[in-house]
């Protein structure tokens, strides 16, 4: 399992309109995507810090797949609600820790 992790700083006075966005467009085309299995959304508790998102891959390939071929438009769709560029880093998950995690995707 993979991990595409994002951070961005927000436009705070946006934020709701930004989980809507999320949920209602860019989750959909998530689904979409071959080896796509879960996102969560972190928001800190104050606003001076960035914003978190981790997307969850099957396999490497899927994440950088989605990257480079999907990521331009979701980056589009996001841009309105930041007010720094996104960067991310993909991370292998190691399962064999998270044993109860891995069980609740699967199921």
């Amino acid at each position: 399992m993979f991990a595409r992790i994002i951070e961005f700083a927000p436009k705070w006075e946006k934020k709701e309109e930004f989980i809507k966005t999320l949920k209602n467009e860019v989750l959909p085309i998530l689904k979409r995507q071959t080896g796509f299995l879960e996102i969560m959304p972190f928001f800190p508790e104050t606003k001076d810090e960035k914003c978190v998102n981790i997307t969850l891959w099957m396999e490497k390939k899927d994440a950088e797949r989605y990257e480079r071929e999907v990521f331009p438009k979701v980056n589009d769709i996001l841009k309105p609600y930041l007010t720094t560029p996104i960067t991310w880093k993909l991370y292998n998950v190691e399962t064999t820790v998270c044993e109860h995690f891995v069980n609740a995707l699967a199921a």
